[in-house]
């Protein structure tokens, strides 16, 4: 693979595939489940943290294993083909195609702000519950095109990678001192007023809606059952840092930049995460934050700070957001395909590169199975049912770096974990507490991705008797 990606670029990776819609959502359910603005920062750190110790703990794999496919291959090379074919297996069935068809989907509905005849159109087509409306159509036409400008060659989605990285970031840091300097009220002392005994317990109506007057203040188990309930919405927001590994063959000296690409994208990426939520506790009430229509608390947040022209500036903010993270996520996903294929662990077409050394027909792939999901409606409860599973496979993966120190202690390592064993033992404390948490209180978060995932060991083993009976 021809070697067209620099350290800027790598970081723009990172960097842009983390930042897509979840930040600008995530923290009304957050807020629901913490009922604290110490609870909510709190989380946010904890998150921090996790990301970027996972991050450090990568980077000695991608140095020992500097190619194409990124977490896939680590898995593969260290604990054998089955676990590596799962990993991918996930990937393509929702964690990277679930997550291209949401942040298409967020596109979609935030471009609806801009032109509310979108929201007001008739569904194209309906069937009960099932339809297909123009904001799903536009979904599609975003993946579409970028994957095709993906199809063009690693030059095409570097550029746009790069600019609209650049102008996100750019936008969320004046959205940040904005926050701050053109607020009249602040609610940042009331938010905090609450303290570390306002955890809170919302209520329901019976139709299922949050009451406004249902706050009651518990603690104790229940506590650290709503902190892991609030860390989904904080991990989606963190993950797809990885994407970057996946096109370490694509990368200038991959031994030093994938891991410096890694360090400095989540962490700057964490900073921003929690300087935004700042702004929130400072621009909104608990209330505001908690019931923000839509949950779109960005969109609150921004009213207060710039006014009527709060929800047009937000909009745009986003759809710059969700389409530079898409560009990423698409630019990157099909490498670890196409790995795939050359493993005989995918179809047979995906290992083919096009005249302009891209993997095409990998690109293409994930583009539709990510755009039927984007039809089917699906993605959103897929991606709640797999957050649990990313991070196991996360925990799997640093555990590969302590595992590879005690089975092959001599191994040339170019790059050594800083702090070793700390930094991975500090992940991987984190994501067990987070995963049985999960497993106690949320088990509509854990099971259903698991046995997901688990339905790929009777693929793996039929693609192996055919290969054993050729």
């Amino acid at each position: 693979m021809q070697k067209k990606l620099k350290l800027w670029d790598a970081i723009m990776l990172v960097m842009g595939s983390m930042i897509g819609s979840g930040i600008f959502i995530v923290s009304a359910d957050m807020m629901r489940n913490l009922g604290s603005g110490f609870w909510l920062i709190v989380v946010w750190v904890i998150t921090g943290v996790m990301t970027v110790a996972a991050a450090i703990s990568y980077g000695e794999l991608s140095a020992l294993f500097p190619k194409a496919g990124g977490q896939y291959t680590y898995l593969k090379e260290i604990f054998g083909k089955r676990m590596g074919f799962l990993y991918g297996w996930g990937l393509f069935t929702v964690i990277q195609t679930g997550t291209i068809a949401a942040v298409a989907m967020a596109f979609g509905k935030f471009t609806a702000y801009l032109i509310p005849s979108l929201n007001d159109a008739a569904p194209i087509f309906q069937s009960g519950e099932f339809k297909i409306t123009w904001i799903q159509i536009l979904a599609i036409a975003v993946i579409v095109l970028l994957t095709y400008i993906n199809t063009r060659g690693v030059e095409s989605g570097k550029i746009l990678q790069n600019i609209f990285t650049g102008s996100k970031i750019i936008a969320l840091l004046g959205l940040i001192a904005a926050g701050f300097i053109l607020v009249d009220i602040s609610h940042l002392a009331e938010n905090f007023s609450w303290g570390t005994d306002s955890f809170n317990n919302l209520k329901k109506d019976l139709s299922g809606n949050f009451l406004k007057e249902g706050w009651e203040s518990i603690g104790g188990m229940t506590l650290l059952g709503g902190i892991a309930a609030a860390m989904v919405g904080s991990v989606f927001s963190s993950v797809a840092w990885e994407s970057v590994t996946f096109v370490s063959g694509e990368i200038e000296n991959p031994k030093k930049n994938v891991v410096k690409s890694m360090i400095y994208g989540t962490s700057a990426v964490m900073i921003l995460y929690i300087a935004v939520n700042y702004v929130y506790l400072n621009a909104l009430d608990r209330d505001g934050i908690a019931f923000a229509a839509n949950d779109r608390v960005a969109v609150a947040a921004s009213q207060n700070i710039f006014g009527s022209a709060g929800t047009v500036i937000i909009a745009l903010l986003v759809m710059i957001s969700t389409f530079g993270c898409n560009n990423g996520l698409i630019l990157a996903g099909a490498r670890v395909f196409q790995t795939m294929a050359k493993d005989g662990m995918f179809f047979k077409s995906a290992v083919r590169n096009n005249k302009n050394e891209v993997p095409e027909n990998a690109l293409w792939m994930q583009g539709i199975w990510a755009s039927i999901l984007c039809l089917s409606g699906q993605y959103g409860n897929l991606l709640d049912m797999i957050s649990f599973v990313i991070v196991l496979f996360y925990m799997i993966t640093v555990f590969g770096v302590i595992y590879l120190r005690m089975k092959q202690p001599d191994l040339e390592r170019p790059y050594k974990t800083w702090l070793y064993p700390v930094t991975p033992v500090i992940y991987l404390i984190i994501g067990t507490c987070f995963c049985i948490l999960l497993l106690i209180y949320k088990q509509q978060y854990t099971w259903p991705g698991f046995v997901l995932v688990l339905l790929g060991l009777p693929v793996y083993y039929f693609i192996n008797r055919k290969k054993e009976n050729a």
